[in-house]
């Protein structure tokens, strides 16, 4: 399975369903099973996140794998501004999270029962595919 490594907050918003979108300054090619590796970096972090997170009851795990979804689709950021995807994807226009230049559509989010602590990398990066009955008993 492919995984990328993102850094907090942004796994935590993916994980409770508020970004839809990975933005990245380079495309890929690949389509399907993608792992989220929450990053060790607290770089973007502002001010309250971590306690925001945590009175929801969803602390922000660093160094671990913590969702895995479906990479759907990658898309310039001017072709969703232009409406070229308004049909495939009308949410996608107005995200508050969706500034490309490279947009990586994320679908079918699975967050695990439990952090899998694992080391990062840059791009994407090779990880054991989680089986979907143990991952998610």
């Amino acid at each position: 399975m492919k995984a990328l490594t993102i850094c907090q907050p942004y796994p935590h918003l993916i994980l409770i369903g508020e970004k839809h979108v990975e933005n990245r300054t380079w495309p890929t090619r690949y389509r399907g099973p993608l792992a989220i590796h929450a990053g060790k970096s607290r770089q973007w972090l502002e001010d309250g996140d971590e306690e925001r997170a945590e009175a929801m009851g969803r602390p922000l795990v660093f160094g671990a794998i913590v969702a895995t979804c479906t990479l759907a689709d990658c898309l310039r950021i001017v072709d969703i501004e232009n409406g070229i995807f308004d049909d495939k994807y009308p949410q996608l226009r107005n995200r508050a999270h969706c500034f490309g230049p490279w947009c990586w559509v994320l679908t079918n989010v699975k967050p695990l029962p439990a952090p899998v602590p694992w080391r990062g990398a840059q791009g994407l990066f090779d990880v054991p595919l989680f089986e979907p009955e143990a991952a998610y008993a």
